[in-house]
């Protein structure tokens, strides 16, 4: 069972976090301060923080920067709506997983919570399937039918990933951002967007070959419309 901590000035949503989280089938304490986090994670092991941002601007901040460059404990950081460029970039590049804004629902919150938590795919080789396009994760290649393989960047590459599986789901600039792993703040507002261009125009979209598949949520982000198979080759036998 995978041990989660809250930490949350707030008693309410500290309550209602650890009850909602612990239905689920997850271990969950919590904590109103760094301090006693601090001393929670050394004496005992904690697979996933969730960071409330409400500890006080300042401190909230400095408790993620904390756990982002001294341990490896996935964060998921809450933060209110005022939350600004230069401080989401901050729990981005100190290893922040995901974040999430209030108000927010707590069936969003568990597949954020369980997103976070997955294991690496290390040596793994997952084949994700939409329309005749085949994407291998271990060769990192895509191809279409038998059209020779389509070349793309690291950061295309895991941008389709995040896409693919979650298809269906608005992705945000940000949560993009976590996927590709592009910390470069100079383009931070345009390096996912320029990134889709990019994208969309290797898989053809825009040319009247292909379907739609990344369509923009005006003032959302954007989702990936087509339906997603996936092939785990590790399961086949021999």
């Amino acid at each position: 069972m995978k041990n989660i901590l809250v930490i949350s000035q707030d008693a309410s949503l500290r309550e209602l976090l650890v009850e909602f989280l612990s239905e689920h089938e997850f271990r969950v304490g919590a904590v109103e301060n760094g301090q006693k986090a601090a001393g929670k994670v050394a004496s005992e092991p904690i697979d996933l923080a969730i960071i409330d941002l409400s500890l006080g601007r300042e401190d909230g901040l400095r408790l993620v920067r904390d756990f982002g460059t001294k341990t490896d404990l996935p964060i998921i950081m809450i933060s209110g709506d005022d939350l600004n460029k230069a401080d989401k970039m901050t729990g981005l590049e100190t290893g922040v997983r995901d974040y999430i804004t209030k108000p927010f629902g707590l069936p969003e919150l568990l597949s954020r919570v369980r997103a976070a938590l997955r294991e690496p795919e290390r040596g793994r080789n997952r084949i994700f399937h939409f329309d005749d396009w085949r994407v291998s994760t271990k060769r990192r290649r895509l191809r279409r039918g038998t059209d020779r393989e389509v070349k793309l960047t690291a950061g295309e590459f895991n941008l389709l990933m995040a896409f693919l599986k979650n298809p269906g789901r608005v992705l945000s600039r940000e949560q993009l951002l976590v996927a590709t792993r592009v910390y470069d703040q100079e383009v931070y507002d345009r390096s996912i967007d320029v990134q889709i261009l990019r994208l969309r125009r290797k898989l053809g979209q825009g040319t009247g070959r292909s379907a739609q598949y990344i369509r923009t949520e005006r003032g959302a982000g954007y989702v990936f419309d087509s339906d997603v198979k996936v092939e785990d080759l590790r399961t086949r036998s021999h």
